[in-house]
């Protein structure tokens, strides 16, 4: 038996899909373009009514939305994996805090930027929402970068599921070129765990590095 994601490329099951894949764990993909496809949110619905990825199906059948909160079970779950501090440990407190802050802050601005008229009154105002949002989301990640002591990763010496959500998340708009300039500490580790060699056919598959992607 094994885990079900559904999941996109280049969207917020990719971080899901990274931490399966280092944990050694296969899963069964079900790839569902919610944003564009109206029968890919269909499929969706089952697992999800709000018919957003990502989700995870369990072996029990049990199902789970939310992409920080999957990652964080998982990486409680697998222990071995190393992806993340475990109770007691003095860095959970402080990765917990980031891993809701990037879910709340930052990724849940997407769904603004998806669609500008769920909150904006005219079309024409929708280029202004969606400036709008990507200074909100590059001073969020300024806030972050301000407050953390980083090592290699962002917890310290050792690669955690919260690096690979900044990862992903941060190639979303407003792009990687911006987030490098106002989230310094953070551009030196996310361009680490894009070249971590036990990812990089996985990238290639999930999220590729096509020409122009960092802007």
């Amino acid at each position: 038996m094994e885990y079900t994601v559904f999941g996109a490329v280049g969207s917020g099951s990719v971080p899901i899909e990274a931490t399966l894949t280092l944990i050694g764990i296969p899963y069964e993909l079900v790839e569902a373009v919610t944003w564009v496809d109206e029968t890919a949110r269909s499929r969706v619905e089952a697992v999800n009514p709000l018919r957003q990825v990502p989700a995870l199906a369990f072996p029990s059948g049990e199902i789970m939305t939310e992409s920080a909160a999957i990652l964080i079970h998982l990486a409680d779950r697998y222990p071995q994996a190393r992806l993340a501090p475990q109770i007691g440990d003095a860095r959970r407190a402080q990765y917990l805090r980031w891993m809701a802050y990037v879910s709340s802050a930052i990724y849940s601005l997407f769904w603004i930027k998806g669609d500008p008229m769920r909150i904006a009154a005219d079309k024409k105002d929708a280029p202004r929402v969606i400036d709008r949002v990507h200074d909100r989301i590059a001073e969020c990640w300024r806030n972050m970068d301000q407050q953390i002591d980083p090592g290699r990763y962002i917890l310290g010496d050792e690669l955690s599921v919260l690096d690979l959500y900044v990862t992903v998340i941060s190639r979303f708009g407003p792009w990687r070129t911006r987030f490098y300039k106002t989230a310094p500490k953070m551009a030196e580790i996310v361009r680490r765990v894009d070249a971590d060699p036990r990812l990089r056919d996985f990238w290639a598959r999930r999220f590729p590095f096509k020409p122009g992607w960092e802007n």
